[in-house]
């Protein structure tokens, strides 16, 4: 039962059908009509948990400038580190898909699960409010590390890339959200057009790094 999260996420909602839809994969929700899944709710808590860790680090590390808080903060929130977070809550047993994910391993997904923290996040937001969401994502920030993720995903992606005789990787913004002095730009890394990770930050090398890393993770399996 998909309220049994509550107690490992250390929040009981009012509105169980936010907890729900947070749940909803698209693909479960593909197959039945009217059903809500949680792409909403994944983007409002991106910003959610982005405000929250920013505020932490902020005040714990008063001594680092814009560009080690970024990332830092980069590092917390990579889609690595969200996986990660939903591994150990175990998120996958909670999720609602669709038959062709539950058949090709949706539960175990990188992308799918960091998604749903995401989205649970949004929710506990939406259900309590700030100080809620604080509540559920501060426990998880006081365990992990505060230092900046210095490895070039990029010089990694294309050695890799090189090894296996393959050609150099090309990125692209693809989207571009928020108030000229704070941007977050998605960017996209492919190989002859085929598409192989995509990432966020606050500025385009942060986000390229962001897409390599992920494109990285998905070709070194």
């Amino acid at each position: 039962m998909y309220t049994d999260l509550e107690p490992i996420i250390g929040y009981c909602f009012k509105n169980k059908e936010l907890l729900k839809e947070a749940l909803t994969h698209k693909s479960f929700a593909g197959e039945r009509r009217g059903v809500k899944h949680n792409e909403r709710l994944e983007f409002l808590g991106d910003s959610i948990l982005g405000a929250i860790v920013a505020d932490y680090i902020y005040n714990q590390c008063p001594h680092d400038e814009e560009g080690v808080l970024s990332k830092i903060k980069s590092k917390l929130v990579s889609r690595r580190n969200l996986y990660l977070w939903g591994k150990q809550l175990n998120l996958g047993q909670f999720i609602s898909l669709g038959h062709g994910e539950l058949v090709t391993g949706g539960r175990e997904r990188d992308s799918i699960i960091s998604n749903a923290v995401e989205a649970v996040i949004g929710a506990v937001y939406l259900d309590g409010g700030y100080t809620a969401a604080e509540t559920v994502i501060l426990p998880w920030v006081h365990n992990q590390k505060l230092t900046p993720d210095v490895r070039d995903f990029k010089s990694i992606l294309q050695e890799f890339l090189q090894k296996q005789g393959k050609t150099t990787p090309v990125y692209e913004v693809i989207q571009t959200v928020g108030p000229e002095h704070d941007k977050t730009f998605t960017v996209q890394v492919s190989m002859n057009g085929k598409p192989l990770g995509v990432g966020k930050g606050h500025n385009k090398k942060l986000a390229e790094q962001s897409a390599a890393q992920h494109a990285f993770e998905i070709l070194s399996k």
